[in-house]
């Protein structure tokens, strides 16, 4: 994996947050100048260019302000990306569902964002595993019957079914070792009616499913339709969690948002 100076990623993001969305086209370079950067360079400016687009969506999105924290939101950006390269065809939606269990229950920790049009679609409560922990999880498991959540990055099954829990979705584990045994545990999206500000100001928490990310009934359906279809969802836990994977290569990413295999 290429490493850069700190300055050249501060630099990229300088750029993301100063110069408008509509300028943007403008600072890119030709193509035939680009490809006759000796290797390092061309590396250097295609990492600025991600870092650059990253800032520029967090900016645009108001994600600080509605409490996600940019780390987070590059991680799942950078998996995005190598999980759907960009320029490659493909019937998925452009969608990245981003859940922060280093947040609080009380606050709504569940981002779903429009990569291409630059939009948050939906901004919600979300719930986590009953042994995973209270308010905010600290455990987190890969195995049947633990009843905690798992972190990683997920595919969306291609169609909604109707269960106990009414419209779900099931997902797709893709970190080997924390979230594989997904299909298998039925960790699916769902709605819950624990999942309210009801039950947050009588309990001082969410209520908790048995590992699935579950989210209020009446947003539910709506949600689950606009993820469905192999769009990617990243379950972010906090630090200490000792969560890896080889989705969050960055290298990966930006040949992929690039256009550069």
């Amino acid at each position: 994996m290429f490493q850069l100076p700190g300055k050249v990623v501060f630099a990229g993001l300088l750029l993301g947050l100063m110069v408008p969305p509509k300028q943007l086209a403008a600072q890119a370079l030709p193509t035939k100048a680009i490809a006759m950067l000796p290797v390092a360079a061309r590396r250097a400016y295609y990492q600025t260019a991600f870092e650059q687009r990253a800032a520029q969506l967090y900016t645009v999105l108001g994600l600080g302000r509605s409490g996600l924290p940019l780390k987070v939101f590059r991680e799942g950006l950078v998996g995005y990306y190598n999980l759907r390269p960009a320029g490659k065809p493909t019937a998925s939606p452009p969608v990245l569902t981003l859940i922060d269990f280093s947040i609080s229950s009380q606050q709504k920790r569940l981002w779903v964002i429009n990569v291409e049009k630059a939009k948050v679609l939906y901004h919600t409560l979300v719930a986590h595993g009953k042994a995973s922990g209270a308010d905010v999880p600290l455990a987190f498991s890969n195995k049947g019957g633990s009843e905690m959540s798992s972190l990683g990055f997920y595919r969306t099954a291609p169609t909604t079914y109707t269960g106990k829990h009414g419209l779900s979705l099931k997902l797709v584990g893709l970190d080997p070792g924390f979230n594989t045994n997904a299909e298998s545990r039925a960790v699916v999206v769902h709605g819950a009616e624990y999942v309210c500000q009801d039950f947050v100001k009588t309990h001082g928490r969410l209520g908790r499913s048995q590992g699935c990310p579950a989210l209020p009934v009446a947003e539910t359906a709506a949600i689950v339709k606009a993820i469905k279809g192999g769009s990617v969802l990243y379950l972010h836990g906090p630090e200490g969690a000792n969560y890896h994977s080889r989705w969050l290569n960055l290298d990966k990413a930006v040949a992929a948002y690039s256009g550069v295999y």
